[in-house]
């Protein structure tokens, strides 16, 4: 389906009008109805960390898991928490704790060598929710990492062909939104094998309006 510039600012602005005042700055969604794939081949299982060009009114909370000097030099940074290898150990088996940690942050970055550790205690809570923590090496410029993944959003397809994400908040203006619609239909364009022809319908929705289809 053709989704140019025009069609989906007006399914913008539609989404928008209808969402209603609200005493709090509310999320706006790109809602994709897929055709035609094949849920069990790997183009149905489609999960993608984007990087939006617009910062949005809600930036990522961030999590980084770190050792020694990768540990040192975050906390010199905005990171919102830091957990060090002795913090992860003392979470094992804790569920509770564990369900918390993964519905408080985002995104999880982690020194590449904890990884395994990482997987083992954190990866039963962090695997369902698409919040697998991104590795990185000890040397990493952790500051602007956490800068970029402040913008980032995970674009998911599991078991239905329906995608899901957050562009963007409703304070944003309306080519704002656009650039961050236009940034994840260009992911997905060279995932679907059939490109933006496997979208069947598309629609955009703010956290307490209704969806707004996206008519060409």
């Amino acid at each position: 389906m053709p989704l140019d510039k025009k069609t989906i600012v007006a399914a913008v602005k539609e989404a928008k009008e209808k969402s209603g005042q609200k005493k709090f700055n509310q999320t706006v969604d790109l809602i994709l109805n897929i055709q035609e794939i094949d849920m069990k081949a790997p183009e149905g299982k489609i999960q993608e960390v984007v990087e939006l060009p617009r910062a949005t009114g809600k930036p990522n909370k961030v999590c980084v898991i770190a050792s020694g000097e990768l540990a040192f030099k975050t906390r010199k940074t905005n990171a919102d928490r830091v957990i060090e290898k002795a913090d992860l150990d003392g979470l094992a088996g804790k569920k509770k704790d564990l369900r918390k940690l993964a519905s408080e942050f985002d995104v999880f970055i982690s020194e590449a060598q904890l990884m395994p550790l990482v997987g083992r205690i954190l990866g039963p809570v962090l695997g369902p929710r698409g919040k697998m923590p991104v590795p990185v090496p000890p040397n990493a410029d952790i500051a602007s990492l956490i800068e970029k993944h402040r913008k980032t959003i995970v674009v998911r397809m599991r078991n239905q062909p329906i995608i899901q994400c957050s562009v963007g908040t409703a304070n944003m203006s309306d080519d704002e939104l656009f650039d961050n619609i236009q940034v994840v239909l260009k992911v997905l364009e060279g995932k679907l094998k059939r490109g933006l022809k496997n979208i069947k319908v598309a629609y955009i929705k703010t956290s307490m309006g209704t969806p707004v289809k996206i008519k060409p």
